[in-house]
């Protein structure tokens, strides 16, 4: 794991949810540009049944959110193909309110973009996600459009740490929202 940027190193000492620290578990993992191919990110189409992925030029954010999903234990494909990223709108529950570690969707272009909330700020939702800038990252996404924000279904009770997160511009967090 490439270590956190200071400003989310906090994310390290969340106790759960389990997906949000598998995917910070992978903070960094990067694609290779050209014609050699990461075998991690391959890998990843391996351990959770996608068939068919050959090359980390195609875009691979359903995949992180699916192999995230895999090793905390929940159902790593939503309905359809998890490299779609838009299929992940019908993973989990819905959520009327983005909390950490939800599943968040995006418009981009006709296909999309997936990644998990860390918090937000006034503008933007900070979300962890792979293939953002080839690479697993933390960016900054306009709150608007969001497509989807879909939450895993408990089997037991949801975690304490569940929330949502404020955050300044440059990711300080300002505190926890009780809303």
């Amino acid at each position: 794991m490439t270590a956190l940027p200071t400003k989310y190193a906090w994310l390290a000492s969340e106790p759960g949810p389990k997906m949000l620290k598998e995917a910070v578990a992978l903070f960094g993992t990067r694609e290779f540009v050209g014609p050699r191919h990461n075998p991690v990110i391959l890998d990843w189409a391996k351990e959770i049944g996608q068939p068919g992925y050959t090359s980390d030029e195609t875009a691979w954010c359903g995949l992180f959110v699916g192999i995230c999903a895999h090793r905390a234990g929940w159902e790593a494909r939503p309905r359809g193909n998890a490299l779609w990223a838009r299929n992940w709108a019908s993973w989990g529950t819905k959520a009327d309110r983005p909390m950490l570690g939800d599943v968040l969707v995006f418009p981009r272009g006709a296909g999309g973009h997936v990644a998990l909330y860390v918090g937000e700020d006034a503008r933007h939702f900070h979300i962890l996600g792979g293939n953002q800038g080839n690479t697993v990252s933390i960016i900054l996404k306009e709150k608007a459009p969001l497509i989807a924000c879909r939450r895993a279904t408990w089997r037991a009770a949801q975690p304490a740490n569940v929330r949502p997160v404020m955050l300044s511009a440059e990711g300080t967090p300002l505190g926890v929202s009780e809303a």
